[in-house]
């Protein structure tokens, strides 16, 4: 009878046994499994960020509905759109601003990518028949690598221009740019008496500047996203 008992131990022990390590396997494969989900998502969100372009600008459907703004990258295809969109280049390698062009902004529209650097034209019209006004800003979405320590975002505003750089690591302005508002926020301003049939051009140059002592090794294999955004009204980051 002892012994009846006995096996009858060992078989519950087994038996719990083989519960837990089910149950363990059972935890490791859901925790794999999250995992897995985990990272597939984060790929989603990182490819949705950077399969839509380095640069692309955005439109408050209010500009539009309430304002009779409208954004357009071809002069002879003037349609509502929310959002305009730069060709993306694969790789920027640094260059020199010297190496630029003199005449980017004389393009007529969209994009005109050059070797190492991203370029693209449009406009901002008032189709209606009221002064109005609106907000722009420049906002770094995404950076990887901090490639935004040594990019550059120059626009072309009606043929004048202003050079963005993010702040020098000795605490001073980079040559011959205008510094960042903040880490996110390039620059900000507000635009008034805009009168119907006034069109503002724009033209947006990215690249990386050779000369910047934050073009190292270091920014390799990095990626930035910026977006320019026209507001109806001034949105506080």
């Amino acid at each position: 009878m002892e012994d009846m008992k006995n096996i009858s131990n060992r078989i519950n022990i087994s038996a719990s046994r083989v519960q837990r390590k089910k149950k363990i396997a059972k935890m490791a494969k859901m925790t794999l499994l999250g995992l897995v989900v985990l990272l597939v998502v984060s790929y989603a969100i990182v490819g949705l960020i950077y399969n839509s372009g380095n640069f692309s600008i955005t439109l408050d459907r209010n500009l539009y509905f309430q304002r009779n703004l409208i954004i357009y990258d071809d002069p002879e295809y003037k349609v509502f759109r929310t959002e305009l969109r730069a060709e993306t280049i694969e790789s920027l390698d640094n260059i020199s601003h010297r190496w630029l062009p003199d005449n980017l902004h004389d393009h007529p529209g969209g994009s005109h990518n050059g070797e190492n650097y991203i370029a693209y034209t449009f406009y901002i019209e008032n189709i209606g028949d009221m002064i109005s006004n609106y907000w722009t800003e420049i906002e770094i979405v995404d950076v990887i690598s901090d490639v935004d320590e040594a990019v550059r975002i120059r626009v072309y505003k009606n043929d004048e221009y202003v050079t963005y750089a993010k702040m020098g690591s000795d605490g001073n302005p980079e040559p011959g740019t205008i510094p960042f508002m903040s880490d996110d926020l390039v620059a900000l301003e507000h635009v008034q008496n805009f009168k119907p049939g006034d069109i503002d051009k724009y033209t947006v140059v990215i690249w990386l500047e050779g000369s910047d002592p934050e073009c190292t090794d270091n920014i390799l294999g990095g990626e930035i996203k910026i977006q320019m955004n026209f507001n109806s009204e001034f949105v506080e980051k």
